[in-house]
């Protein structure tokens, strides 16, 4: 947008009003941005433009995040020459040029719980709290989601007084409005109907989840099977700010290859949030939010500078502890099975207001500050939240268990597996004549050092053929001797398993299609005790919550070509 006193000569789009966003930090302009099209849609009488504020600690990515959007963005040190009619943020640290016109400040949260570090002093202050200065100026208005928010304000800032605006939470009122939606946001991460999604929220600074206890992903995905359960994670902005993504995925590299769905920290965690049935978390807004939907939540960490007497904080007086000295899956199975629905619903009201007409509110307090009757459209409803694309890469490595119980008629099999690159975080099995642990390897393993240690191959892509199968398998064992087995899926039939003396194995599938790695994991299980494996049948059991078996009827394949 051309900016000085004669910029009228260059503009296209002539508006009545000017409203000027301040883009500071990637929190900040990632909830504007994720409000402010509802609230002005269709009206030329509002010309916006984007100023971009970089003295934050944490505005790295700003910029980046405004081109992405295609916004219209002006230095912050040009603001004065423009005369804005309202400047709308979400960081209520900003420096606000001299002038008259209304400042509105949303919260990039739920409310004022958390005390932050204060970039003009040494000190602390409370986040989401502009200066005295710009309160004592009379041009400051502070939106809030819930009556005792001003009076929480009106103890701690008298200045506060009659300077905010009840509107209540759009955040909110989107992920209740994309609840019904949940099974398409599943689908799209990845997780299978018979999968738990356990996700992973962490706020900013050395109190944080993340903070305390970094190994918590590495550790989960080590402990939880990869057939039943995925795991995410929800890291804030400001770590991706602070830090950078190389530094977060390098420090995440073997959840990472674990499958760790890491969301990127734009719009996706919200979708993530609404697909997880069960949230890890700490004292930041995202697991107020998850618990307010009706997520069962363990708390991982909760930090000294929550502030005692908000929602967030009397969280941590209702929300089970998870116990990192003893087993994570225990302590993840036993929030789901003990959580009702309505268990967060007393902090729920101290924290959302008149829920689902938070955008219809704001619309029309924006409105009112810049002295524009409000449109004569429909007044905005909470939007369904887009589909997110799956943020993990697939797992290439597994170190396998297999429990073997019945006789030669009634043989069962049941593989838990879990992703080989965290097994320094794993638990030990017990030992026991009838289970059976291996390695197991697809193969564009990358890392050499364990497909080379691995008993069991199985190729990653279906073969067109058996001949292209028996193939594979014989080549797969040449150049890796130390595996014992090597199993490819056939397109459209069932999977070769080779072994090393020479024999075939052909594993007919009457369930659903299944990688390789698990008929090949029934095989070995089966050689390790001692069952034969001609014209066997075997039930084969994905870990302990897969609600169905599949049977495999093994014989020897037949050799061709």
């Amino acid at each position: 947008m051309p900016v000085g006193r004669d910029a009228h000569r260059w503009n296209t789009f002539q508006g009545e009003r000017k409203l000027v966003v301040a883009a500071r930090t990637v929190t900040s302009t990632v909830r504007i941005l994720e409000t402010l099209p509802s609230l002005l849609r269709d009206d030329g009488r509002v010309t916006v433009v984007f100023a971009y504020d970089p003295t934050s600690a944490f505005n790295a990515g700003v910029l980046d995040l405004l081109r992405a959007a295609e916004c219209s963005v002006m230095p912050w040190e040009q603001l004065g020459d423009i005369a804005p009619d309202l400047i709308l943020s979400a960081s209520e640290n900003i420096d606000v040029p001299e002038g008259v016109c209304p400042v509105l400040v949303l919260p990039h949260g739920i409310g004022f719980q958390k005390f932050v570090p204060d970039s003009r002093s040494s000190e602390e202050r409370l986040s989401g709290v502009v200066t005295d200065a710009l309160l004592e100026s009379g041009r400051a208005w502070l939106a809030v989601s819930h009556p005792a928010q001003e009076e929480q304000l009106l103890a701690t800032h008298p200045k506060t007084a009659g300077r905010t605006l009840l509107v209540g939470d759009p955040c909110f009122d989107e992920l209740v409005a994309s609840l019904e939606d949940r099974s398409a946001y599943r689908e799209a991460l990845g997780v299978a109907e018979h999968q738990r999604l356990v996700m992973v929220s962490s706020t900013w600074r050395d109190t944080s989840l993340l903070g305390r206890h970094p190994d918590l992903l590495p550790r989960l995905l080590a402990q939880l099977p990869c057939d039943e359960y995925r795991v995410g994670a929800i890291a804030h902005p400001n770590v991706w700010s602070a830090h950078g993504g190389w530094q977060i995925r390098n420090l995440q590299a073997a959840a990472l290859d674990a499958g760790l769905l890491l969301m990127p920290p734009v719009h996706a965690w919200r979708p993530a949030l609404v697909a997880a049935d069960v949230l890890v978390g700490d004292h930041g807004s995202v697991t107020l939010y998850g618990a307010s939907i009706g997520t069962p939540l363990l708390l991982a960490a909760f930090g000294g500078d929550a502030v005692p007497g908000t929602a967030a904080h009397d969280l941590s007086s209702v929300a089970p502890r998870l116990d990192l000295r003893r087993g994570l899956r225990q302590q993840v199975d036993n929030a789901v099975r003990e959580h009702t629905p309505d268990r967060y619903a007393a902090v729920t009201r101290q924290a959302f207001a008149d829920p689902g007409h938070a955008l219809a509110d704001l619309r029309t307090a924006v409105y009112k500050l810049l002295k524009l009757p409000e449109p004569l459209s429909p007044r905005p409803v909470s939007l369904v939240l887009p589909v997110p694309e799956p943020p993990a890469s697939a797992v290439t490595s597994w170190h396998v268990t297999t429990g073997v119980s019945g006789d030669s008629t009634t043989l069962t099999v049941t593989v838990h597996r879990f992703p080989a690159t965290v097994g320094a975080y794993g638990e030990v099995p017990p030992d026991s004549p009838s289970v059976f642990s291996h390695l197991a390897c697809a193969d564009d393993e990358p890392d050499r050092r364990l497909s080379e240690s691995a008993s069991v191959l199985a190729r990653s892509q279906p073969a067109a053929t058996s001949v292209g199968a028996l193939s594979w398998i014989e080549s797969a064992l040449a150049r890796l001797p130390g595996s014992l087995l090597a199993a490819s899926a056939v397109r459209g039939g069932c999977t070769l398993v080779g072994l090393r003396d020479g024999r075939v194995v052909e594993a007919a599938i009457t369930g659903p299609v299944l990688d390789p790695g698990l008929p090949a994991a029934v095989v070995y299980a089966c050689l390790r005790a001692g069952h034969p494996l001609e014209d066997a049948q075997v039930t084969l059991r994905i870990g302990d919550t897969r609600g169905e078996d599949v049977i495999l009827r093994v014989r020897p394949a037949p050799v061709t070509g």
